[in-house]
């Protein structure tokens, strides 16, 4: 049977020096520069339009945001990075709160999200080494594959994901269309039944 995302909460946004909701066995976290797509992503993997606050200004989620899926596992929206006009007193307390979140030893697994359309930057690199540095294991999604050719989204996607200094590999993303939505359902499945048994085909 096919995993999927039947209900789904807010449950808390979290500032620097906040309590973290009570712990529950899997917690996913998305991360990726300010407006990438991460509110867009959760919306459409809930198929719930308005689940996460979605912004066409950079930088509006200052906090970390905790939904609960099927009452079992958390998606964690983090704040997006690399938003220029951010003061610096901010951007430094966004560094520490990601510190003290991916130093937690609560994240599952890691969503990294980065833009098919472009080369990832200095701080998307910065970032892939705080998964790195931290263990956290990780999928990496080029969103708005929908901006491109179907014939170029593949390979676009993991030349992105190569440029990043990652395994050559990302699932190309579309919020707008739902490419790749069934690839990514598969993978949050894994995570969250390690255990499951795949049943066989008769």
């Amino acid at each position: 049977m096919e995993f999927s995302i039947r209900s789904a909460k807010f449950i808390t946004s979290v500032g620097l020096g906040s309590e973290l909701p009570p712990v529950l066995p899997h917690e996913i976290a998305l991360v990726g520069k300010s407006n990438v797509g991460k509110s867009s992503l959760i919306n459409a993997l809930c198929s719930r339009n308005k689940l996460a606050k979605t912004s066409s200004t950079p930088g509006k989620t200052r906090l970390i945001n905790y939904f609960l899926i099927n009452e079992e596992f958390y998606l964690v929206d983090l704040p997006g990075y690399g938003y220029a006009a951010a003061p610096k007193a901010e951007q430094e307390k966004w560094g520490r709160l990601m510190e003290d979140y991916l130093s937690s030893g609560r994240v599952s697994h890691i969503y990294m999200l980065i833009d098919i359309r472009h080369e990832p930057t200095a701080l998307d690199r910065q970032m892939f080494g705080y998964i790195i540095y931290y263990g956290i294991p990780y999928t990496l999604i080029a969103t708005k594959a929908d901006k491109l050719a179907k014939s170029k989204r593949r390979q676009a996607a993991n030349a992105a994901a190569k440029l990043l200094g990652a395994p050559p590999y990302a699932v190309a993303w579309s919020s707008e269309t739902g490419d790749g939505k069934q690839e990514l359902l598969s993978r949050i499945d894994a995570v969250v039944h390690p255990d499951a048994i795949p049943e066989k085909a008769e």
